[in-house]
């Protein structure tokens, strides 16, 4: 009789331990795959230092850089579009609105998303404003925050005003390239919609759920792979939520994570490579990103500072940039 108790007690055991191993994903001490084993010296370099590149007001968001590597950006509250040259020398080019988020088209336009609930563009000599969209079929969008353009010139764009974690009724629109296309309902029922990007194949679409902090991870309108679905992609810890989102060319996504005074570096399984924490002195309100010339430039919406750090990665080349 004990010999047969022994017996069953060891079968539980046995079982238990191989439960555990497949939880764990069959590798020991539940650690993810080799490959997925990350560092964040991987992404910066270990004498890296961060940079204070400018200050401003008016909260800042819409990261970019043109052709001739002028670097330009958003004031939400004061409406300002601004272009800073590499002297560092400032202009405000337009004053519009709320506006947020912001890429360049090929063809030299500034489009901008903007929390009135328009997405349009600027000519980034004149400043001259041209309407694009505020409206799905009959109804007039909620406030934008983000877009970002896929490989053929069409524009995603995120519309979170007025939803949050307990009314996740945020939607992202895609508007295709050509003239006289109409927008199209791409994803919704998302708390919060904030921060987006595409990866590098343009077959899936990262959106910041910023309700939830959270991002999700959804089959582009091009998507080859007729059984993929959205899903979760990463999830954070502190702060608020993800905002502002930028890839680079080996397809790791780099998150500013709001009110946590960080980028989030993950890799395109989901795995982290760690954070990368803005300086002491810097706030807390980290809301968009952008890589050139071998640094990663972040926006910091609470003292209204823009800083950068050397990173061992290239940035995805933008559309407007290709």
């Amino acid at each position: 009789m004990r010999k047969r108790v022994l017996a069953i007690t060891l079968l539980i055991l046995i079982s238990l331990v191989t439960v555990t191993a497949a939880v764990a994903g069959s590798t020991p001490g539940g650690k993810p795959p080799a490959k997925e084993r990350h560092t964040i010296t991987e992404i910066v370099p270990k004498d890296a230092v961060w940079e204070k590149v400018s200050t401003s007001a008016g909260f800042l968001e819409g990261l970019n850089f043109d052709r001739d590597g002028n670097m330009w950006m958003t004031a939400i509250f004061s409406g300002e579009i601004m272009k800073f040259d590499k002297n560092g020398k400032s202009k405000v080019v337009a004053t519009y609105g709320n506006p947020n988020g912001a890429k360049f088209h090929k063809d030299g336009r500034l489009f901008i998303a903007d929390l009135n609930g328009e997405l349009y563009y600027i000519d980034p000599v004149s400043g001259k404003r041209t309407t694009i969209t505020e409206k799905f079929n009959t109804e007039h969008l909620r406030g934008l925050n983000d877009l970002v353009f896929d490989d053929k010139g069409g524009v995603y764009f995120t519309e979170p005003h007025g939803s949050s974690a307990l009314n996740p009724n945020g939607r992202v629109f895609y508007l295709p390239p050509g003239e006289g296309a109409k927008v199209q309902l791409f994803q919704e029922n998302i708390a919060y919609p904030n921060g987006i990007a595409i990866s590098p194949d343009g077959q899936r679409v990262y959106i910041s759920e910023y309700g939830k902090n959270r991002i999700i991870g959804a089959p582009a309108v091009n998507a080859k792979d007729i059984y993929d679905t959205p899903y979760v992609f990463a999830r954070f810890e502190g702060g608020v939520g993800p905002d502002g989102l930028a890839v680079d060319t080996e397809g790791n996504v780099y998150v500013a994570h709001y009110k946590a005074g960080e980028v989030v570096v993950v890799d395109p399984n989901g795995f982290q490579f760690g954070t990368i924490r803005l300086p002491e002195d810097a706030g807390t309100y980290s809301t968009n990103l952008a890589f050139h010339d071998g640094h990663l430039y972040v926006t910091e919406s609470n003292k209204n500072e823009v800083w950068r750090i050397k990173v061992n990665k290239s940035g995805l080349t933008p559309y407007g940039l290709q």
